[in-house]
């Protein structure tokens, strides 16, 4: 498929987020209606509560709106040998639910702990359990016809530059490029998808003003604070060259979703129908068919 044709979204693009605090949550059938009125076709899971917890439902719910289901965002603790059993069981569960609804994609997202606690350089011995526990992930995936792709984000256990390369070095899981959680990391996107576009199952486009980054680096405002700032504008109205990312995947045969998962909140009242969300997703849909998929065109 051409890439245009590879372009989806996810519901935190629309507001809809579990943390307390960040914000109003649009109703379901809104945002899906406005998913495919903007042309959308596939989505990510979401927050709980966004789709229902059965498979059955979550087709039911999909179909409805001539959608499907993509993947969802999966936090585990797997550096910890203490909680083999539970991450195992709680990733066996995700991953029936989601083969069941049909997707394709399982994100997985190493964090410290449940409550997301800030991260630490893990140990040789925890960086080692997270690799082996990866691998049991991957397995699992296989059961239920899911690829596992690893998604570095801020504050998590690989959100810097010397995080993502010490696991890009010692496992061969494949990769949730993120732009955004990549870039705020340190890590350049562009080289990324360069360097390791045959570890590359899945994208997230983000756009990030990068004036934002140091204060949330330095824990002195959350990722919360930094979102209702506006820490990731729509794509192509912050700092990152999205479009040389894409370049750089589409030469190297990436065939899978380009995902606008671009963190939004809304702080204020409820937006009236067709307003809010939408149009920052629709703004940034217009600078990947306008910008980013001419650039892709060969050259006369």
């Amino acid at each position: 498929m051409a890439f245009v044709d590879r372009i989806a979204s996810a519901p935190i693009s629309w507001g809809i987020c579990e943390v307390p605090g960040w914000g109003q949550m649009l109703p379901t059938d809104r945002v899906l209606s406005e998913m495919t009125g903007l042309g959308l076709r596939a989505t990510e899971y979401g927050a709980p509560g966004f789709l229902p917890t059965e498979a059955s439902g979550i087709r039911s719910v999909l179909d409805g709106h001539g959608m499907s289901l993509l993947g969802g965002f999966t936090p585990l603790v797997l550096h910890d040998p203490a909680r083999r059993e539970q991450a195992t069981a709680y990733a066996r569960s995700v991953a029936e639910l989601l083969g069941a609804a049909g997707a394709t994609t399982f994100v997985s997202c190493p964090v410290m702990d449940d409550d997301w606690s800030v991260p630490r350089t893990l140990t040789r011995e925890e960086h080692q359990h997270l690799v082996r526990m990866l691998g049991v992930v991957d397995t699992i995936c296989d059961e239920h016809g899911l690829t596992q792709v690893l998604h570095p984000h801020v504050q998590t256990v690989v959100e810097t530059s010397p995080d993502v390369e010490r696991v890009l070095e010692s496992c061969d899981v494949n990769w949730c490029l993120d732009t955004g959680h990549l870039a705020i990391g340190g890590t350049d996107p562009v080289d990324f998808a360069r360097r390791a576009a045959d570890r590359v199952g899945h994208v997230h486009l983000k756009d990030v003003r990068m004036d934002l980054v140091p204060a949330l680096m330095d824990r002195s405002t959350s990722i919360m604070e930094g979102v209702q700032a506006g820490l990731f504008p729509p794509l192509g109205q912050g700092d990152l060259p999205l479009g040389d990312v894409v370049r750089e995947l589409e030469q190297a045969g990436y065939q899978g979703w380009y995902v606008i998962e671009q963190d939004t909140a809304i702080t204020g009242a409820m937006p009236e129908p067709g307003e809010g969300p939408v149009r920052g997703v629709e703004e940034s849909l217009r600078y990947l068919h306008e910008v980013v998929a001419p650039s892709l065109e060969p050259s006369a």
